[in-house]
């Protein structure tokens, strides 16, 4: 089994450092410290009103980073010129809404229409990966497929949420189905949101993914043991899983 390589969204750390309007902690920093603990990805969301990641922090990242940069945003026209303009190595397309803590659902590729399109053809015409953050749907497999993307971005918030055996099994298989009319596709499959120490497991057995993209979960076990470590803790996992 392919072992899924990490990334690790760096956007939590920006957070902190934007409660107080301070300097610090510094995302960049913590995007080499993640690369340090074995992320093969680096991930920021560049989002309309900068409430976290800012234009300093994306320019900064682009320029230090050496992995893979990864740049969530939404199909906004001024992010849009600024991700064709730095040319990420992958751009993930995620919908956006001013009010909510965190992306809250997938992106609906079969209502995105023209705009939807449009970006992500501008995208892969500057060499930029485009990957399209998606419920885990046969019709939204099809759909991204339509538009031209790369991959997609499988959203497991609702498998990390079940709380019942049930109903995480019912979520993993939902998960494996899209997964496999992904590539059948030809599309290439990531996976993220809601991702654990403690959850990682299930995703890691079931499904057969390039990359996964988790946030939080690490930002918050760095708090306590610090970044590398963290990362480190989280790479070990997915690779014990992996081979099991």
């Amino acid at each position: 089994m392919r072992i899924p390589k990490l990334g690790v969204n760096i956007d939590h750390v920006a957070t902190v450092r934007q409660a107080r309007r301070t300097f610090e902690p510094d995302p960049v920093a913590a995007a080499a410290l993640a690369t340090l603990g074995g992320a093969e990805v680096i991930t920021c969301h560049l989002r309309e009103d900068r409430r976290h990641v800012n234009d300093r922090d994306f320019r900064l990242l682009k320029e230090t980073v050496f992995s893979k940069l990864n740049l969530e945003m939404a199909v906004w026209p001024e992010i849009v010129r600024t991700a064709l303009t730095a040319r990420p190595d992958q751009v993930t397309l995620v919908p956006e809404k001013r009010e909510e803590i965190t992306t809250e659902g997938g992106l609906d590729a079969r209502r995105g229409g023209r705009k939807l399109a449009n970006a992500v053809r501008r995208l892969k015409e500057k060499g930029i990966l485009v990957s399209l953050f998606v419920a885990p749907t046969l019709d939204q497999m099809r759909a991204s497929a339509d538009l031209g993307a790369d991959l997609v971005e499988l959203h497991t918030g609702p498998y990390a949420n079940a709380r019942t055996e049930s109903s995480v099994a019912r979520r993993l298989r939902s998960l494996a189905r899209a997964a496999e009319e992904a590539r059948q596709l030809g599309l290439r499959v990531n996976a993220g949101h809601g991702l654990t120490y403690q959850n990682v497991r299930g995703i890691v057995e079931t499904l057969e993914i390039e990359e996964l993209h988790i946030g939080h979960s690490i930002i918050a076990r760095a708090v306590l043991v610090g970044l590398e470590r963290a990362t480190r803790e989280m790479c070990e996992l997915i690779v014990r899983y992996s081979r099991q």
